[in-house]
């Protein structure tokens, strides 16, 4: 199985993910680490990602999914997936993967940036990524779980909201 911790830059994916992973004793990938040197250059001078920019980044987290799924391996991986086009591109024809988002305040979105000065992604850029943001629709059946408390609960929401009768044991 392939988990998709998802949210905005700020809404503590990368944390409660590697939480998660730690947790199950899964594969973790951040998916920062997938980002072209073009896309980083670009956030790092404050410029918006487009969505041909997007493209190759949302691509190289799909070949990690396939590559832990070919390989037998359980993973957690995170990503933005602000639109729904992105959310469909990461679960199409992968029935072992699901997605949960993680919503944060925009206050909460702000402090935690301006916690992370050293950060790729500057503050500023945030009010690009709310204005691409499409929220889950119900019918895309991604869970939603609130990530503005500690990291440790929100990964244990993520993990009762994905296994709501217990936590898989592979």
């Amino acid at each position: 199985m392939i988990l998709i911790v998802a949210g905005v830059s700020g809404s503590g994916k990368t944390t409660v993910g590697a939480l998660v992973a730690g947790r199950l004793r899964w594969r973790f990938a951040d998916a920062d680490t997938f980002h072209p040197e073009a896309n980083v250059a670009k956030m790092r001078s404050g410029t918006p990602l487009t969505d041909a920019d997007r493209a190759p980044w949302l691509h190289a987290i799909g070949e990690w999914m396939d590559r832990q799924i070919a390989d037998g391996n359980s993973g957690v991986v995170t990503c933005s997936a602000l639109k729904r086009a992105y959310r469909a591109e990461l679960l199409a024809g992968r029935p072992t993967a699901t997605m949960v988002f993680l919503m944060v305040s925009k206050e909460v979105l702000v402090r935690r940036l301006m916690a992370r000065p050293d950060h790729f992604f500057p503050e500023k850029l945030l009010e690009s990524q709310l204005a691409a943001f499409e929220p889950p629709a119900p019918d895309e059946g991604i869970d939603t779980v609130l990530s503005e408390g500690d990291p440790a609960q929100t990964a244990a929401k993520v993990i009762a909201a994905v296994w709501p009768y217990g936590e898989p044991t592979e």
